[in-house]
């Protein structure tokens, strides 16, 4: 297994502070922000990551993230996405670097202090998303549940406007090797991006996708409010 932490785009939720830096290097507490999904990644036994970066300031991450080795790494790799795409778009840079192999795909504006490493270790294919209740799943995808059976998802909708629960799609997944099949055949959406919700229900689809409740804290800094809230939960754990 192999992990891909996605971290390009602009950050304008953030301006101006990226107008100096990468939105994933700002500091959340003690360190860079993307310190804390590489971290997530280690502590489940995966040592070898792509990063995918963007933006102006993409050089910005050799200089701290150097060859990986003081945050447990033993390989690291970089690609570029050249435009804003989308998240799924940026995963598929990737495809050459997994060579095959099974993936955990984070977001690189997500800290969480779950441990994820029982779900790496059973994963057998398909694809895994990780759920976590939050009081804003109008800003996620959001997960419509089997009325009649909880323990499967009949669709995912991006930013819906009434969500059909109180669960979002964190940044989080695992996925095998066809997740490059499926963002091959999904089209841009009304915003020109590849979603990867729409990779997720292809997943549904295909009726090989699962999900597993992220257990512990879990929030994206991508905005000045939960930017403030995670500086704040990781400087009380400390």
């Amino acid at each position: 297994m192999k992990g891909v932490i996605l971290a390009g785009g602009l950050g304008t939720r953030l301006y101006p502070l990226t107008y100096v830096t990468n939105k994933h290097l700002l500091p959340v507490y003690d360190k860079p922000m993307i310190f804390y999904p590489i971290d997530t990644l280690v502590k489940a036994g995966i040592t070898e990551i792509m990063v995918v970066v963007g933006g102006p300031h993409a050089g910005h991450f050799i200089q701290i993230l150097r060859n990986g080795r003081e945050l447990g790494l033993k390989h690291l790799e970089f690609a570029y996405q050249e435009k804003e795409g989308g998240i799924a778009d940026a995963l598929s840079l990737a495809e050459d670097f997994l060579d095959g192999e099974d993936a955990t795909v984070i977001l690189g504006d997500n800290t969480t202090d779950a441990d994820i490493s029982k779900d790496v270790q059973e994963f057998s294919g398909g694809g895994v998303i990780f759920l976590k209740e939050v009081p804003d799943p109008h800003r996620f995808g959001v997960p419509t549940f089997d009325p009649k059976d909880h323990s499967k998802i009949m669709k995912i909708t991006e930013k819906p406007v009434k969500p059909d629960s109180d669960f979002a799609v964190t940044g989080l997944y695992i996925y095998d090797s066809r997740v490059f099949n499926f963002i091959k055949a999904i089209k841009p959406s009304a915003r020109g991006e590849l979603e990867i919700t729409d990779v997720n229900n292809f997943y549904i689809e295909k009726k090989q996708l699962k999900w597993s409740m992220l257990n512990g804290y879990w929030r994206d800094a991508g905005t000045f409010d939960t930017l403030l809230e995670a500086g704040n939960f990781w400087a009380k754990k400390s």
